[in-house]
C-alpha cells in the first residue's frame, strides 16, 4: 500500500485535499509572518471546501508587564502629585485610579484588536471579524455579488511603501466601475508574504465563483 508523503507545518494545502476533507472537519494551518514594523503575526487558514475559505490573522496579546508598567507609573505620578500638594487632598489618588481603570477598559473594548478575520464563500460573499481584546466584535459583510475583487494596492505609511489587502466593491449603477475600496487587516498591517497568501486563496475562489455562474 503507498504510503502519502507528509506535509511539513505551515505548508499551503492542494486543491485536492479540501475537497477529500468535505463533510469533514476543516482543515487548519498556521504559518508565522510579520506586520510592517517587525511584530510577530499569526496567519490561521481554514479550508472548509474548495468554496469556502477562513483566514485569522492574530496580532500579540496585551503583556501584563506592559500594564503592569503603565498601571504603576500613573499611580506614583499621581502619588508624586498628592505629596507635594499643599493640600493633602485624596481626590487626586481617587481620580488617578478611576482614569487608569477607565482607560484601560476604552483600550480593550476600542482600540486593542487581537484577531481579524476573513471568509470568504463563492456562493454568499465575503465576511471581515475583528475581535477586540474585551470580547467585541465586529462584523461587515460584502454579498458576492457586489465584489468585483480581491486585489493588493500599495499605499504610503510612515514615509515607506506598504502593501496591503482590500476588497473592490461594484458601482451598483455602473457595474464595471469601482464604489468602494475595502482595506483588510487594517489593524495587524501584515507583510507582503503574508497577504500573497490569503490573495491567492482569495483569487482561486473568485475564478471558481465567476466559472459557476457563467455556466449554462
Amino acid at each position: 500500500m503507498e504510503e502519502e508523503p507528509a506535509r511539513g507545518r505551515g505548508e499551503p494545502a492542494t486543491e485536492e485535499e479540501p475537497a477529500r476533507g468535505r463533510g469533514g472537519p476543516a482543515m487548519e494551518e498556521e504559518q508565522s509572518f510579520s506586520d510592517i514594523c517587525g511584530g510577530r503575526l499569526a496567519l490561521q487558514r481554514r479550508y472548509y471546501s474548495p468554496s469556502c475559505r477562513e483566514f485569522c490573522v492574530s496580532s500579540p496579546r496585551l503583556s501584563l508587564r506592559s500594564l503592569t508598567a503603565v498601571t504603576c507609573a500613573v499611580w506614583l505620578a499621581a502619588y508624586g502629585l498628592f505629596a507635594l500638594s499643599e493640600v493633602m487632598n485624596s481626590t487626586i489618588l481617587s481620580a488617578a485610579i478611576f482614569v487608569t481603570l477607565l482607560g484601560l477598559l476604552g483600550y480593550l473594548h476600542f482600540v486593542k484588536i487581537d484577531h481579524e478575520t476573513l471568509l470568504i464563500i463563492d456562493s454568499l460573499g465575503i465576511q471581515m471579524t475583528s475581535s477586540y481584546a474585551s470580547g467585541k466584535e465586529s462584523i461587515t459583510f460584502f454579498e458576492m455579488d457586489s465584489v468585483k475583487d480581491v486585489i493588493i494596492n500599495e499605499a504610503i505609511y510612515m514615509q515607506k511603501v506598504i502593501y496591503y489587502l482590500c476588497i473592490l466593491l461594484k458601482d451598483p449603477v455602473e457595474p464595471h466601475e469601482i464604489a468602494q475600496v475595502v482595506p483588510v487587516f487594517q489593524n495587524a498591517k501584515p507583510r507582503l508574504d503574508c497577504l500573497i497568501e490569503v490573495y491567492r486563496s482569495c483569487q482561486e475562489i473568485l475564478a471558481h465563483q465567476k466559472a459557476t455562474s457563467t455556466s449554462p
